[in-house]
């Protein structure tokens, strides 16, 4: 039986900043809510890179789990990205998180300082030590500078906490291996890649493109896990372009961009990012009108 530690649908939430770029609690709260009751999601990462949490301090983040926690309540779990390039740093807003009630934890590849395998069984240990929540663990390379290899996952998927892989790796026959040798859940890190996982045993997504795309994302995967492939396939077309289109620039920044051209007040970005461009924008704004979202 395929354990889904997070649901199917699981959205890396953006954060909104006032125009003063002080945090804008009362419109995450509202945001959380559309993506839990309109977009459906099974749960609701925050304070990911997609919450743009190299710029939010540590004191915002623990501010903006508790919101999200009270306005979401157990309507859906609250992941809480806590990875940083520190272990100690790590364990920190790991146990921020686990006082913040949140259902799990997202732990990045320490990024940039390249540790080597042994170490990053270490750390990854270290972290999954400190806390009684579910550990997420997330494989990005391309970002990080460092694959989590399969031979450290399958060592560190020994731990009772770490139950999850946000995987944006890159490579399903990778996983695959690493699926058959562990109980993992293996969640699509790229919203494009979804099926193609899910094909060789993972279980959902950790979307971006998502904020706008859940609603029917959901019933994708639905569809596939139930056999319908056909139906899977179909919706797969459908959302092709958003799922990649997200990503034409920076993901937060076209997020960010959709939302506010429907109303939202998402328009300010702390740097190094910035506010997409107009044409940037209505291309994505487009896609999304295309799609029929």
């Amino acid at each position: 039986m395929v354990q889904l530690p997070f649901g199917r649908l699981m959205t890396a939430m953006v954060t909104p900043f006032e125009a003063d770029g002080g945090l804008n609690v009362g419109e995450a709260r509202r945001l959380a809510a559309y993506l839990v009751d309109e977009q459906h999601n099974d749960a609701l990462l925050i304070n990911g890179t997609t919450g743009e949490s190299p710029t939010t301090t540590d004191a915002e983040k623990l501010a903006l789990l508790q919101a999200v926690k009270a306005e979401v309540g157990d309507r859906a779990k609250i992941v809480a990205g806590v990875g940083t390039n520190e272990t100690a740093a790590t364990i920190d807003r790991a146990r921020d998180a686990e006082e913040a009630g949140c259902d799990g934890v997202l732990v990045v590849t320490p990024y940039y300082s390249k540790p080597p395998q042994d170490a990053l069984v270490e750390h990854f240990t270290m972290v999954a030590d400190a806390t009684s929540l579910p550990v997420m663990l997330y494989d990005i390379p391309g970002r990080t500078g460092t694959p989590i290899e399969p031979a450290t996952m399958i060592e560190v998927a020994k731990h009772p906490h770490v139950v999850a892989v946000k995987d944006a790796k890159g490579s399903p026959v990778t996983s695959a291996h690493v699926m058959a040798e562990t109980d993992l859940a293996f969640y699509s890190g790229d919203d494009a890649m979804t099926l193609s996982l899910m094909a060789v045993g993972g279980v959902g997504v950790v979307g971006t493109s998502t904020h706008f795309t859940g609603v029917l994302a959901k019933p994708m995967m639905e569809a596939f896990a139930a056999g319908d492939t056909g139906t899977a396939l179909e919706l797969y077309r459908r959302l092709l372009p958003v799922f990649t289109g997200v990503f034409a620039t920076q993901g937060c920044m076209l997020v960010k961009a959709g939302l506010a051209a429907r109303g939202w007040a998402t328009e300010t970005l702390r740097r190094p990012l910035k506010a997409a461009s107009a044409e940037q924008q209505a291309a994505f704004v487009a896609l999304l009108d295309e799609a029929g979202l």
